[in-house]
């Protein structure tokens, strides 16, 4: 979704989020030094009374062009140079599944929004949960049916902002799972299947200030993904048969007095809601809330990189119990806190984006398996 201390903040149209274009309206006045030389300086007047030449004007207005035109040129260069140390600095974005997996909505701001434009992602993210936990603390695997739900997550996904108030977003997931578990027989079984995930459709909102630096998003998760496959419980099927809505929102900004090498530290936050609204077969996902906060530092142009910049992540989540004839809720339902590193870098119109997170905190209702560490991964590319 954030790295524009005070050079991003200069710009006010025309460039895009991690695309990059130059702007082509100048800069606003109170932003920077820099848009300031452009809009606080007075252009020379023509006089009331001007001499002749035999040449029909006389050589004060010629000596007055060339100086408007000079001081055009010193504004354009700034301007220019503005609208590039913008694009170096500024970023370009917040799955279901009752084991944990709406987390990988937030905490990736790669895809926040800056300016018109369009942008397209694939986006990867795994986690394999294999260790049992209850309560507060781990637990004898013995005491869980459940021993391992790996998952592979690859989302499509395509931004495009009309303006800089206004836009959509789509994501599609596709699902490869494993799972390893008792079954009737008592014997313990893996089994592997794939499928379509539930589509998410986005509209947004980026009006609030110049530099786009608050979003909201409301939409809906589609109930697009498999919910029958015979041998997992419907809290492990990859699509939950729900129609949610969701509402997500973010801030990005600075964080005032520190600065290292004359840049700024940045952060930002996230916070995405889930609500089922309708559902099928006598099962209703619990509701979810995931948060995610961040401090990071933009090191500029680096080598053969035109941006790198290390981050700081702090995740949380609430996920209520499930509920309906087909669901356990004594066994669903967790909260949760994440921490891990993350780093951002762009090469032209591709910017890479990596995290990994541990968790600090976990607390699940009943037996869960939670897994020890959560990888995502998102290659984009801004036109």
């Amino acid at each position: 979704m954030p790295r524009f201390p005070a050079w991003r903040r200069a710009c006010v149209r025309g460039w895009r989020p991690a695309r990059q274009r130059v702007a082509r309206y100048g800069c606003s006045r109170h932003r920077s030094s820099i848009s300031e030389s452009c809009h606080l300086r007075t252009w020379p007047k023509r006089p009331a009374h001007l001499g002749h030449s035999s040449r029909g004007t006389g050589p004060e207005i010629h000596a007055e062009r060339v100086a408007a035109q000079a001081a055009r040129k010193r504004c354009a260069r700034a301007a220019l140079l503005a609208a590039i140390v913008c694009a170096v600095l500024v970023p370009s974005r917040a799955w279901p599944c009752a084991c944990g997996c709406g987390v990988f909505e937030v905490g990736t701001p790669s895809l926040f929004p800056a300016g018109a434009g369009a942008q397209v992602w694939l986006e990867y993210d795994f986690q394999d949960q294999n260790q049992n936990w209850s309560g507060t603390s781990s637990a004898p695997g013995s005491q869980n049916d459940d021993k391992e739900l790996r998952t592979n997550f690859i989302t499509m996904g395509a931004q495009y902002m009309f303006n800089r108030s206004w836009g959509g977003m789509l994501e599609v997931p596709y699902v490869q799972r494993f799972f390893k578990g008792t079954q009737d027989n008592g014997q313990v079984e893996g089994f592997s299947w794939n499928s379509i995930g539930d589509i998410r459709v986005w509209g947004m909102y980026t009006g609030f200030s110049e530099d786009m630096s608050t979003g909201l998003l409301w939409g809906a998760k589609l109930p697009s993904g498999w919910f029958g496959f015979t041998h997992v419980d419907r809290d492990t099927q990859i699509g939950t048969g729900s129609t949610d809505l969701t509402l997500a929102g973010y801030h990005v900004g600075t964080i005032p007095g520190l600065m290292f090498n004359e840049r700024s530290v940045g952060w930002y936050g996230q916070v995405n809601f889930d609500i089922p609204l309708l559902i099928q077969d006598n099962y209703r996902p619990g509701w979810e809330f995931d948060g995610a906060m961040s401090a990071f530092y933009d090191f500029g142009p680096l080598g053969f990189l035109d941006e790198l910049a290390p981050f700081l992540v702090f995740k949380g989540t609430f996920r209520a119990s499930d509920s309906g004839a087909e669901a356990d809720p004594d066994n669903t339902g967790y909260g949760r806190m994440l921490i891990g590193p993350a780093i951002e870098t762009r090469v032209g119109g591709f910017r890479l984006y990596a995290a990994v997170t541990f968790p600090l905190y976990v607390n699940v209702n009943g037996n869960q398996i939670i897994a020890p560490v959560q990888v995502s991964t998102i290659l984009s590319y801004a036109f």
